[in-house]
């Protein structure tokens, strides 16, 4: 039989401890995400859908980005046992110095149609974190305001080459004035990759306003109230503006883009010089012997060619052909910070975070990227104390296993006739063994 007795007046009010009201309503969404998915979810339901679309899609059938995605859940951590870990140390140097954490802000366009705080909230709350924050050409925030949204934090800038030369010399430039540390020649996009939503949307600087436009923006009165309430919107760093995304890209970017480019914007910048959207072992060599201070494993988020490289398959094959020579970076598909555990222990030096930053942008400002770091802050601390490793620097590839999808049948050229294809590095590599392969284990 259970004994049973009336309730005592203390006991009561032990289990009668409500929770204190969250009166703000920014603040009371936020407190409910507990991951990056959370955080989509509200932008979503806040964002109208051009924009939406904009943080959201990819190219063509957006194939890159959804195994991008994939390869990061196709994964197998493994933990060690009994290390005594009450601590752990999340801080790296990267590119000549700190970071509180292994990842940054990557660079986005059109950051404030996405929400009117933009780049500023980005800056701010990375320089309150302690991480680089990373300005794109296309940025909707100047050079300049965005050193005094982040005046003692380190501010990276985010090049590329375009048919008017001397704009993107001038750019540099300005970056370099306004004590920006790190620049990233992008290679990735000679000419716009076909981004099918933003062409249905009429995705532009400014909106183009349709029947649709309006009545999808109903329901979200709060962004076209910031939106008409706060000053133009525009590509703050360059002079023209209009049209779709693809005409813009189209018509700033040069397939011409060359390693002469490359040559002359090291002899402009004076900091660290990282080349972004490298997307092969052999170009990774080729830059490596050019000297560059480093690289960014990237397919532009799956917003250029289709198909291209899974940047995190990449990865461990270029972090051990030229991890001694250059740092190795990694963006696309990051959506955790168990993804960015994986890709430390698997040879990179630091990640960069895009839509995980514009999905907490979206859903609350400022207070949405501070929420966006913090989940990947406590998301990389909890990852580190169940694989039991007490530094970055404990992290290898004994940690994580890489689980087989895809395999390739047959690779269309090899890693040999693509350096021999391509221009000849001003020093020559001499030529690394290759790693002994391990007999099959026959069953």
């Amino acid at each position: 039989m259970v004994q049973r007795q009336i309730p005592k007046p203390a006991e009561l009010a032990e289990l009668m401890r409500f929770k204190t009201p969250t009166f703000n309503p920014t603040d009371r969404r936020l407190e409910k995400a507990l991951t990056i998915a959370d955080l989509r979810a509200i932008a979503k339901r806040r964002t109208p859908k051009a924009p939406f679309d904009y943080t959201e899609g990819s190219a063509e059938g957006e194939i890159s980005l959804k195994r991008a995605r994939q390869a990061f859940q196709d994964i197998e951590f493994h933990p060690s046992i009994l290390r005594n870990v009450p601590v752990v140390d999340t801080t790296r140097q990267v590119l000549g110095g700190p970071s509180a954490l292994p990842f940054g802000i990557a660079p986005t366009g059109f950051t404030r149609m996405m929400q009117t705080e933009g780049e500023v909230a980005g800056a701010g709350a990375a320089g309150a974190a302690g991480i680089p924050f990373t300005l794109s050409t296309l940025g909707t925030t100047s050079i300049e305001d965005v050193r005094k949204a982040n005046p003692v934090g380190r501010n990276w800038f985010q090049l590329y080459v375009m048919r008017e030369r001397e704009i993107s010399y001038e750019l540099a430039r300005r970056a370099a004035a306004a004590g920006f540390d790190t620049l990233f020649f992008t290679v990735d996009t000679p000419v716009a990759g076909a981004r099918h939503r933003d062409k249905r949307n009429g995705f532009s600087i400014p909106p183009q306003l349709t029947p649709g436009t309006v009545i999808n923006a109903l329901p979200r009165p709060a962004w076209w109230i910031n939106f008409l309430t706060t000053p133009k919107l525009e590509f703050a760093s360059l002079s023209s503006t209009g049209g779709t995304v693809g005409e813009l890209l189209d018509s700033a970017m040069d397939p011409t883009i060359s390693f002469d480019d490359l040559d002359i914007i090291r002899g402009i910048w004076p900091g660290k010089i990282v080349v972004k959207g490298v997307q092969t072992v052999a170009d990774a060599k080729l830059l490596a012997d050019r000297g560059v201070d480093g690289i960014v494993l990237s397919n532009h988020g799956g917003r250029q060619l289709d198909r291209a490289p899974i940047p995190f398959h990449l990865l461990p094959d270029v972090a051990r052909e030229v991890g001694s020579d250059l740092e190795v970076h990694l963006d696309t598909g990051i959506m955790s910070g168990a993804d960015i555990v994986a890709s430390i222990a698997l040879g990179a030096r630091f990640t960069l975070i895009g839509r995980a930053y514009l999905y907490g942008l979206m859903a609350g400002g400022r207070r949405g990227v501070d929420k966006t770091i913090e989940i990947l802050r406590t998301e990389i601390v909890r990852t580190m104390k169940l694989l039991e490793v007490a530094s970055l620097d404990e992290l290898g590839p004994q940690h994580v296993t890489q689980l087989a999808r895809l395999t390739p049948i047959a690779r269309g050229v090899t890693d040999a006739a693509a350096a021999a294809a391509s221009a000849k590095p001003t020093v020559v590599r001499t030529p690394r063994a290759a790693a002994p392969r391990k007999a099959p284990v026959k069953k």
